[in-house]
This record gives structure tokens, sequence and C-alpha cells, in this order.
């Protein structure tokens, strides 16, 4: 029986598809995945098939091909872009002396790499479990019966189904401690739902840019590279827009088509932050080709964790590249729909500001509030909230207040302080008090 090797890094990497040609797109990202883990591509083949080979998943002669191939190279490693049953895993690397892997777990071993905080690692070290427990059939010399010796002798428990029950074991352990993170960060969602901060999640193909402009925007110093999933773990920054309310910013882990299972019941708690998000910026890489495709991959992720419906705007992400000028896209009702930029030179980003601003400008009310002589601490207060804008006398010795301020707060203010908010008067055009409000806009 062939033994693995524990390492290696000199790949072959094999793309299959079946019923047509394979796809170059799907074809350069295998390699792109395949150099993000650190593999020293060899050689690549293509192969066409009407129908998955039960025993190798490709033909026999393509079996021999790759053999002859993987001993003419020196191969350690060989790669497919395709998902592999147990079996087909372990009769392919019987027959190539080498060790096999698929796509998922070449992107499990990516994660592996990448994970920096202790949840990062608890996640991915789930989903790495959960993926080697479907492949204990017997692929390692070692899982054979155990030996018994004198009083021991009996059917005793294989090694496999002892690796089995050890797995079992470590994935309930890990649950239990992810459960607590998660109940840390379900904590913290509902202390900024209770003080009405919404969350803006930064989504995205891999490799897009969205740590860069997470880093332009908050001024935070999230590993940022130009490579699939160069960060995993998740990153919240408060971020002020221009009219001085907060938002905060979340940096997920990037999307790729066909994201496997295992890392999206994993990472169930990260990718929650984007769920629950009160926006969504998609960030794109405008000087892909491929953007189209990439942005419907995205989309089907978004709808796989639940996420179809939370509110979008696009970011057009790297014009540098392509030599266009920022700007900035709305509806008809002026509701923006799509901001071109560059997080690398950081033209455009007074725009997406901008546009964040206007999306979240119902959250704010403004207009005239009179204050009677008698209420200079109330006075007080909105002046130290920093949302008086201008100030005039009233006739009887109070004052006329021109508010400008998030609505939460202006509620919040109203019930402390017994004031009732239908006395801000909103403006008339002719400068008294009269309908406007810039949350009703």
């Amino acid at each position: 029986m062939f033994e693995r090797p524990k390492s290696g890094e000199r790949a072959i990497l094999v793309n299959v598809e079946f019923g047509a040609r394979p796809d170059p797109e799907e074809c350069q990202e295998l390699r792109e995945l395949a150099l993000s883990a650190g593999a020293d591509v060899l050689d690549t083949i293509d192969v066409t098939r009407r129908s998955p080979e039960p025993r190798y998943l490709i033909g026999s002669g393509k079996v021999d091909e790759l053999a002859d191939r993987v001993a003419g190279e020196c191969a350690e490693l060989v790669i497919f872009g395709h998902d592999l049953s147990p079996s087909q895993e372990r009769n392919l690397e019987s027959r190539l002396r080498c060790r096999v892997l698929d796509r998922t777990g070449l992107i499990l071993d990516i994660f592996a790499q990448r994970a920096r905080s202790h949840e990062g690692k608890l996640q991915v070290e789930l989903a790495q479990l959960r993926h080697i427990a479907t492949r204990l059939v017997r692929g390692w010399t070692h899982l054979e019966r155990q030996k018994g010796g004198i009083g021991l002798r009996g059917p005793g428990e294989t090694q496999l189904e002892t690796d089995r029950r050890l797995i079992q074991d470590r994935i309930r352990r890990i649950q239990a401690r992810l459960e607590k993170v998660d109940s840390q960060r379900e904590l913290g969602r509902r202390n900024r739902l209770r003080g009405e901060v919404p969350t803006v999640a930064l989504v995205g193909y891999t490799n897009a840019g969205k740590s860069t402009l997470f880093n332009r925007l908050t001024e935070a110093r999230v590993y940022a590279a130009d490579q699939l999933f160069a960060t995993l773990d998740p990153t919240l920054r408060r971020l002020e827009l221009p009219d001085a309310s907060e938002v905060v910013l979340a940096d997920t882990v990037g999307f790729v088509r066909d994201l496997p299972h295992e890392l999206v019941a994993a990472f169930r708690s990260t990718l929650k932050e984007t769920r629950d998000a009160s926006l969504i910026l998609h960030v794109i890489d405008a000087s892909d080709p491929q953007r189209l495709p990439r942005i419907r991959q995205v989309n089907e992720v978004l709808e796989q964790i639940g996420a179809r419906d939370v509110p979008q705007i696009r970011v057009y992400n790297k014009i540098d590249i392509l030599g266009r000028p920022p700007r900035l896209e709305s509806d008809d009702d002026g509701d923006p729909r799509g901001v071109w930029l560059s997080a690398r030179t950081g033209e455009g980003l007074d725009l997406l500001l901008e546009a964040l601003r206007v999306k979240f400008r119902a959250r704010r009310v403004s207009g005239r509030l009179r204050l009677a002589p008698s209420e200079g601490r109330q006075r007080s207060v909105l002046y130290g909230a920093g949302a008086v804008v201008e100030e005039e006398p009233a006739e009887d010795g109070g004052w006329w207040l021109e508010l400008d301020m998030d609505a939460t707060d202006f509620a919040r203010f109203c019930a402390h302080e017994n004031i009732a908010g239908d006395r801000l008067e909103p403006y008339r055009e002719d400068g008294g008090a009269g309908v406007e409000q810039r949350a009703a806009s």
C-alpha cells in the first residue's frame, strides 16, 4: 500500500471538464490557488470527458500519461481542479505514487496558512477535520487492526475507528469553543444594533482589493497582498462619514466560485457579519476581464449564506490599471449604485464616502428647535453633542437652534430631556420653520 509523503511542493495541475473544454479562467484560478499555497507548478494537464470515471475521475489512459509526467518531472504532488471522492483520491495516489489533492483540499490548505487569529485557526481546523473525516478510507498503511497481547486479544478497535473517534471528539471540542466566540460576536452585534450603529461589510471575489480598500478607509494595518485569500480573519473598525455620523466597517474573507461547503459551515460566525450587515460594499476588480462572471459568483455565495437581500453598492476597484477617472453612479432617485475608484492610489475614496453618507442619510434629522430661557441645560447638551449648526436669539430670551444630528441621538436626547420630538421644525424655502427633514429624502 502506498504511504503518503508528509510534504511536497513540486506540483502538476490537472484541469478536468465534462462535456466541454476546460474553461481558461478556471484553469488560471487553479494555478493562482496553487501558487498561493506555495506550490512550484511544474506542468498542467487538461482533461475533457463526457462523464466522470468512477475509479479515477479521469480515464485510465490519462492516468498513465499523468503517471509518466509525475515520474519525468519528479513531482511530489498532483492537484485536481475538481473535487475527488475519497476512493478516487486513494486510487490515484496508488497509481501515481505521489500525494493527490483536490480543489477543496487545496483551498483548506491555503486557509490553514493564512489564519492568524484564535477564531480563524479554530474555524480552519474545524473545516479541515470535517474534510479529513470523509477521507479515512485506509489511505495510510498504519490504519490496520491494532495488535493484541496476552489477555488483550479480541475484536478490539481498528486504528481507522480510533482515528474517526478522535476526530469527532476534536470536532465537538472546537465547536464548543467556537460557540463561545460566536456568543461574544453576537453580543457585539447586539450592542451595535442597540446603539443604532450600522455595519457595512466589504465582500468580493478574492484578490479584488478589499483589504487595501479597508486599510485606506480606516487607516488599519490589515495584511494585503496580490494573492488569493491574503487575509481570512474578519476585522471591524469604525468609519466616520462626511456628515460626522459613524458606521462599522467589516473586512471579510474573499469568495471564490463553488466555495467549499466545509468552509461555509466553519466560517458561519464570520459570514454572519455579512448577513446581518446594513449594507454590503461589493468590491470588484474593474480590470479583471472576467469580472461579470465573478460578480455573479459572489452573489451566489451571498445567497448561499442568506445575505441576498442586504442592500449593495458595487465598488469597482483598480481604475488606475484601466486609466479611468473616478465616478459615482446613482439611480433615478439619487440612490448610489456604484463607485469607480482605486484603493491603491486613493482616487475616488471621497465619492465612496459620499455614497455612504447618502445611503445612510435617513439616519439623520435636521431642522430648527426652539428652547425656552429655562432650557439652558438642554442647549448645553446639544452643543456638547456637536449638533448645533447655528443659533439665533428668540424674542422671549430663549434660542432658536439649527440642528443636524443622528436620528437615534436626537430621539435619545428627547427621551432623556423630556422634549417632544415634534418640536423640531424642519425648514421652509423662505428661511422660516416649515417641513423638510433629511431623513425623509
